[in-house]
This record gives structure tokens, C-alpha cells and sequence, in this order.
């Protein structure tokens, strides 16, 4: 709602003036009049026309219209309230698998590529004022969509993943990390030591590393040098250390030492359900500093009581010359 204010209210103290001219023209108006004394006026035929009613109001026009140049010159001002948010956001790289094990359907209905797409898209879109990007790994690691705030954008490049070709098959857990390392190295005074904000990596895997020119602990060493912490979420029904699950090898102990090193956490999901509990946990662990500043921005009004004060007053002064002047 708009607040109201006047700067200049001493000229308020004109209003008090309004009552003093109501109180004389009542108490001596009729001196202002001259008058004719007859003895009966029931038979004279006096009609009283439409100008002869509008008479009287000729004064309540002139009050109305100074009250009006009043309150213009006390300068009445609205003010809107503007709210300023800033916000210190987190810099977020998803590093997703898209190796050949993803096609595994035992998270649900769907393999386990089309569970982590679906779960990611609802991470992303809960967030708000955060930078997001996108890494997929099999063999080797490409970045799908670099650090946005455009999250349609960054959806739209979640779509349209795809579990990898035979040609570039694998799993390169550290590769991966260190592409995604590096593009959160390219960020400035926004994260770590320097900044306000955290720089997170999440990793998604259902393997154990065997592709890539570095291997996890490394890129982890990597990461907690830079101030990245990394949360891993290995995917897979069951997993007991190394463990083959149908055909698939997941290193959960490989995982728990990334997050160990760069102060994240270790997740395991067996469901669909579970992963985006795991994904709804992180959101909740690496929240965004947003902090707000209200304050009003007014905006002249005298121009709403100016232009009717005159009008009216200017209207009034020209019916007392015109139709409706007193003859002397």
C-alpha cells in the first residue's frame, strides 16, 4: 500500500482558515444581499429556476477550491515501497555419469539416467539465485552447460543427455571432477575464502573409475585445495564396498574419501525416492544469503489538488461575472 507524506505541512495550517470563511458567510451573509419586505408572498408567482439553485453552491465551489491549492502547496508525495534483495549465491557444478551401466533400471520404472534426470531438473528448478552448470563423464567428460542463471537454458541441456556411444564409454570419475573443478575455479569473489558464497560440485556416479589420466583422490586433493566441496552420491540397489551389481562395479569407499577430503557427504541411493531425498538434503545443506533492504520512493501528487483548486475557483469567479452576477 502507497504511504502518504506532505513537505511542506506548515501549509496545512491554511486549512483552519476554511471553517473561519464557512462560519462568516453563514453568520453574515445576508448582510452581503439587499432585501424587499412584503407582507404576504403565498400569490406571487416567483418560479425558481435551474441557475437560482445553483446559486448557493457558488460558495462550497470556493472553499473546495482552496482547500484544494492548500494541500497542493503542502506538496503531498506518495511513496512506493521498494524492496532491494541481494543475494549471495552458490556456485553449482553437476557432474553427472552417463556411462553405459546407467541404462540399469533399479531405481524405479526407468533407468537409472532418466531417475537422475528427472531428480536433477527438480534440484535445478528450486533453486534461485544460484549459478548452475552441467558436466557428463563416461570414458571422458564434456561440459554440457557452464556455470547460468538461466536455468530454462540449463533444462534444456538436461534433456538432452544421453547415455554415451561404445566409442567413449567408460567412467572417468576424475577427469570429471577436475572439468568441473576448473570450471569452478573460473569463478570470482563469489566463492571459497574470497567470497560470500560456497563453490559445490555434486557427483553422481554408479562406477568405479577406469578411464581418465587422474584418478579420484587426486582431483579430490584438487578440490579441497581450491575450496570445492564435493558431495557423491553413488547409485546402484546395493553396494557393499566393491561390489558387482549386474554388471556394474560401484566404489563406495572411493566416494566416502572424495567427500571426506573436501568436507562434503557421501549419499547411496536405491530408489528413485531416496535419490531425490539425497538431491532435497543437499539443497537444504547449501543455501543461498539473501538479505533484503526496504525503503519508499515517493513521487509529487500536487499536481491532483492544483489543477482542480484552479478550475474550480477559476469557474466559480467566472459564473459570478457572468450568469450568475449580482446586480449592485
Amino acid at each position: 500500500m502507497d504511504a502518504l507524506r506532505f513537505a511542506e505541512p506548515l501549509w496545512l495550517v491554511g486549512l483552519l482558515i476554511l471553517p473561519w470563511l464557512v462560519w462568516r458567510h453563514i453568520a453574515h451573509g445576508h448582510r452581503l444581499y439587499g432585501s424587499i419586505r412584503f407582507s404576504y408572498l403565498g400569490s406571487l408567482p416567483l418560479p425558481v429556476g435551474f441557475w437560482a439553485r445553483v446559486r448557493p453552491l457558488l460558495f462550497a465551489v470556493r472553499i473546495v477550491g482552496l482547500g484544494c491549492l492548500v494541500i497542493a502547496m503542502a506538496r503531498p508525495q506518495s511513496g512506493a515501497s521498494i524492496v532491494d534483495v541481494s543475494a549471495e549465491g552458490v556456485d553449482i557444478m553437476l557432474v553427472l555419469d552417463v556411462s553405459s551401466s546407467m541404462q540399469a533400471r533399479d531405481l524405479g520404472s526407468a533407468n537409472r539416467l532418466e531417475v537422475a534426470r528427472a531428480v536433477v531438473a527438480r534440484f535445478i528448478e528450486n533453486r534461485q539465485s544460484d549459478r548452475i552448470g552441467m558436466v557428463v563423464f563416461a570414458g571422458e567428460s564434456f561440459t554440457q552447460c557452464p556455470l547460468t542463471l538461466d536455468y530454462d537454458v540449463l533444462l534444456q541441456f538436461l534433456s538432452e543427455i544421453r547415455i554415451a556411444e561404445e566409442s567413449w564409454d567408460g567412467t572417468a570419475i576424475g577427469m570429471a571432477m577436475i572439468n568441473a573443478i576448473n570450471r569452478l575455479r573460473e569463478t570470482s569473489g563469489r566463492g571459497g575464502s574470497a567470497g560470500g558464497g560456497s563453490r559445490v560440485a555434486i557427483l553422481l556416479t554408479d562406477g568405479v573409475n577406469n578411464a581418465g589420466e587422474i584418478d579420484p583422490a587426486t582431483a579430490a586433493d584438487v578440490a579441497a585445495a581450491v575450496g570445492v566441496r564435493v558431495y557423491t552420491i553413488g547409485v546402484g540397489a546395493e553396494a557393499h564396498g566393491l561390489r558387482r551389481q549386474g554388471g556394474v562395479d560401484f566404489d563406495e569407499p572411493a566416494l566416502q574419501q572424495i567427500a571426506a577430503a573436501t568436507g562434503g557427504q557421501y549419499y547411496h541411493a536405491t530408489s528413485g525416492e531416496k535419490l531425490a531425498e539425497i538431491y532435497d538434503e543437499i539443497g537444504r545443506l547449501e543455501t543461498s544469503e539473501v538479505t533484503s533492504r526496504i525503503h519508499l520512493e515517493y513521487s509529487e501528487r500536487y499536481a491532483s489538488f492544483l489543477w482542480p483548486g484552479l478550475l474550480l475557483l477559476l469557474g466559480e469567479f467566472a459564473l459570478r461575472q457572468t450568469r450568475l452576477r449580482s446586480l449592485p
